[in-house]
């Protein structure tokens, strides 16, 4: 005899009342997942693969992407039972075949109770599919339906009276029906009685979206890159090709891999909606599933599934259109599409990963193999002058050997493509950076913006300009603007504003701000640091940058420092950092003017003077914020400082 009740774990799954519970409490899962949680555990632990899912749970259903409809039934069946797909329990996943149900299955008859009620998989095994007892669930009817059926097959017997009545019944019933349908067809108050009961009545229009990074289902770790990659241009494109608020990149992947609900996810990231989906390369083929989500019913407003050869580049260009179509905020486009030699997309990819990966100065020969293969190719040639850039700006790259070389690749890229945001952005960077020209990095900054208004970076490095004039205030609203857009990229950049413009206290609420969504983020950790040493607060800037050297894997440092500061105090502590950074210019370089901030804060004026003199000769790019720094209060007065200022162009 066939049982239609059956537990798992601490779970029981009534086929019949089409009903999940746990503890006696009803869990709602819907009717697909429901289906395809029913489907699995018929399976006795043998795997089901995705074409016998399709073929069991979708076949009638032709207009739907199935690809996309089993991967959130999957989703929605991990997430009510708690399961983790890394370390499953229930529901385990067979790498590009399908699904297995690994959890012991008993089986429970109604008609008994307390323990007898339960028999083992070996007394009974009603679940197996195909077999004799049939499969346990509807293939397509609702549970409504399904009870409907039930309920009448159990009064087959009825009676010829009763059934004249029942035709009567039916009768009256849809003439009731079309009366109804009457009143709602003319009737004003109708209309709204049908958008209130059926579930009509006009929803927010979605305004923002959220791109979920794709998973890589290749099942190969180091394709993620390209999972990735494709994620970011699917963000670009969306920003270029739509009226949408689109959530940013950094914003977006501290979610990879979260198994949390995606209406969650939407709130937390400010988003009406949220497309995911997944991505795979195998050989010469790319194939992308994604998926439109609506966040505040968690319901499905679109799918697609593309494949293509993996030589067509503008596969997220498309996805893009197509999404920006679906939400009726399609921008009109008509600019062409450039040819994108595959293999230097590919590199490119590779120099955005490691870009975004905090991994900069290995970003720089990946742009350069992209320039190598595809000398025509501007973003290529963008993502170069970002790295000198970056590289400069960070005292990571010599600028006497890297300031013409980001000119000439900022240059190239504006040459190839005059209406590329990151071409602008390279120059303004370029203008900022290398030539220390405030009119030339005006005009392209905002040009910038005016491209592409929803990059926070853009807003950073104009920040970062209207800071150099000394045009604070502006500065500032500027920062607070680039981090409602994307407060993770650069979670110190409204602090480090604030500390330039000496508003201590608001700089360390804003670092503790920040430090409490990212507390292991060395960039807030050194801020931190040098904000407490700003204000001449040094044991706490000790204890600070010895944070900072355990985060980075330095206990010893951390050690050394505390003991130069227990020895020495304040000025035992600068000579331990001033040593260790004058050992370390021997193999790399250090800016001129890093070491001039130690000797100032030790008040050797000669020495602090002649080092600030050598920044400016080499063009560092810090030699522009030396008036923010307290640390050179005591040479402001003196002509040869006041000399430098005036020589890098900025307000005195």
């Amino acid at each position: 005899m066939a049982f239609r009740v059956f537990e798992f774990g601490d779970f029981k799954v009534d086929c019949d009342r089409f009903e999940l519970s746990r503890a006696g409490r009803t869990l709602k899962l819907e009717r697909k997942p429901m289906e395809l949680l029913i489907l699995l555990a018929a399976g006795n632990g043998h795997l089901i693969t995705r074409t016998e899912i399709i073929e069991r749970l979708w076949d009638s259903e032709v207009f739907v992407d199935t690809e996309h409809g089993i991967n959130t039934a999957i989703r929605k069946i991990r997430q009510v039972l708690g399961d983790d797909p890394e370390r499953p329990r229930f529901v385990q996943t067979v790498t590009g075949k399908g699904y297995r149900f690994i959890a012991p299955i008993g089986t429970v008859d109604p008609s008994l109770s307390g323990d007898q009620s339960r028999l083992s998989p070996t007394e009974a095994n009603p679940l197996e599919v195909g077999g004799a007892a049939a499969a346990p669930m509807p293939t397509t009817a609702s549970p409504t339906q399904s009870q409907t059926v039930l309920d009448a097959s159990q009064h087959s017997d009825a009676t010829p009276g009763n059934a004249r009545n029942s035709r009567i019944i039916l009768w009256l019933a849809a003439f009731g029906a079309a009366a109804v349908f009457a009143f709602i067809a003319v009737s004003p108050a109708g209309r709204g009685l049908a958008a209130r009961f059926l579930g009509l009545s006009a929803r927010p229009q979605i305004s923002s979206l959220a791109v979920l990074p794709l998973d890589n289902l290749s099942g190969d770790p180091s394709q993620d890159y390209f999972a990735d990659g494709m994620t970011d241009e699917l963000i670009t494109m969306l920003a270029k090709d739509s009226t949408l608020r689109i959530v940013s990149r950094t914003s977006v992947m501290q979610y990879r891999g979260a198994r949390r609900p995606l209406p969650e996810i939407a709130r937390a990231l400010h988003a009406n909606a949220i497309l995911e989906g997944s991505v795979s390369r195998s050989g010469d083929q790319v194939h992308m599933t994604l998926q439109l989500i609506r966040a505040d019913t968690d319901s499905h407003l679109w799918a697609e599934s593309y494949e293509r050869n993996a030589n067509d580049v503008a596969l997220p260009d498309e996805a893009a259109k197509a999404v920006a179509k679906q939400l009726h905020r399609a921008v009109p486009t008509e600019k062409a599409v450039r040819y994108v030699s595959p293999a230097a997309h590919d590199a490119y990819l590779h120099g955005r990963y490691l870009w975004f990966g905090a991994r900069i100065e290995e970003s720089g020969p990946w742009f350069q193999k992209a320039i190598d293969l595809q000398p025509d190719y501007a973003l290529a040639w963008a993502g170069l002058a970002d790295y000198y850039g970056e590289g400069i700006a960070g005292d990571v790259l010599d600028p006497r050997t890297s300031i013409v070389p980001e000119e000439q690749a900022a240059q190239r890229a504006l040459e190839l493509d005059p209406d590329l945001p990151e071409a602008h952005q390279a120059m303004g960077a370029m203008f900022l950076i290398d030539r220390w020209d405030w009119a030339g990095a005006d005009r392209e900054t905002l040009r910038a913006i005016s491209l592409h208004p929803q990059d926070a970076e853009l807003y950073y490095l104009r920040a970062c300009l209207l800071q150099a004039v000394n045009r604070e205030a502006e500065a500032i609203d500027l920062g607070r603007k680039a981090m409602e857009i994307d407060p993770f990229a650069r979670p110190y950049l409204l602090a480090s504003l604030y500390e330039y413009t000496r508003q201590f206290d608001a700089a360390l609420a804003e670092i503790r701000l920040r430090l409490e969504a990212n507390p292991n983020n060395s960039d807030l950790l050194g801020l931190e640091m040098d904000t407490f040493r700003r204000m001449g607060n040094y044991k706490e800037a000790v204890d600070a940058w010895a944070k900072w050297h355990i985060l980075m894997g330095d206990p010893q440092s951390a050690v050394d420092l505390r003991r130069a500061y227990d020895r020495g105090g304040a000025r035992g502590f600068v000579r331990w950092q001033l040593g260790r950074r004058l050992l370390q210019a021997k193999s790399h370089y250090v800016s001129p003017v890093e070491l001039a901030s130690y000797y100032a804060q030790l008040g050797d004026k000669e020495r602090t003077l002649a080092l600030l003199e050598e920044g400016y000769r080499q063009r560092a790019t810090n030699t522009l914020w030396i008036q923010g720094d307290p640390a050179y209060d005591f040479v402001h007065a003196d002509p040869r400082f006041r000399s430098i200022v005036q020589k890098t162009g900025v307000a005195y």
